[in-house]
């Protein structure tokens, strides 16, 4: 008699890129493409490219690079992901460090995932001076940013961010998205 086991490791990708340019994908063909390519229990988390699935592997890197290779032989474009696991996404929303501006304006608190504190660095050295209503701060390889709703795409980072040489090295959530995806992940034990 064979024992059937799910695979054992849990993590969050996040898709750079899609559903909000020339890039279409449709959440039900993102976890259909997963799903025949070996993970299990693929679930997408809103239209923006957040999928959680379990794999046999607990390698983050070997997660990434069999994803984006699914990615571009299925869609083809140039896929660029960023993994995470359950500790990791709880610790970008535990590591947000901006306490509620006391100024009436509402705002919308943003994690930039990037691929290492290197990019982050590098984002905050060349990026033009911040708006006074805008604020960032390096988190480890993530880059915490506040900007007023309305204003994201405007803004003086969202710009920066938008440059080419960063597309393969990061990707933007609101923190509302990142709570989203950690109420995706299986229970602790």
């Amino acid at each position: 008699m064979s024992v059937i086991t799910r695979p054992a490791h849990t993590f969050a990708i996040f898709l750079r890129g899609i559903n909000v340019g020339g890039i279409r994908i449709a959440m039900k063909d993102l976890s259909q493409v997963l799903a025949e390519s070996g993970f299990a229990e693929v679930q997408t988390v809103l239209a923006s490219g957040n999928v959680v699935l379990r794999t046999e592997t607990d390698a983050p890197a070997a997660v990434k690079e069999s994803v984006q290779d699914t990615l571009r032989a299925a869609f083809g474009y140039d896929a660029w992901v960023i993994v995470k696991s359950r500790e990791q996404v709880a610790a970008i929303i535990d590591g947000y460090p901006f306490t509620p501006a006391d100024d009436g304006v509402p705002r919308h608190a943003y994690a930039v995932m990037t691929t290492g504190q290197d990019v982050v660095k590098q984002l905050l050295a060349d990026c033009p001076e911040l708006s006074p209503e805008e604020r960032a701060a390096a988190g480890g390889d993530i880059l915490y940013w506040e900007v007023p709703k309305g204003s994201t795409l405007e803004s003086k980072l969202s710009k920066h961010l938008a440059k080419a040489k960063y597309k393969p090295l990061t990707t933007t959530r609101n923190l509302n998205t990142m709570h989203k995806v950690l109420a995706k992940f299986p229970p602790q034990n």
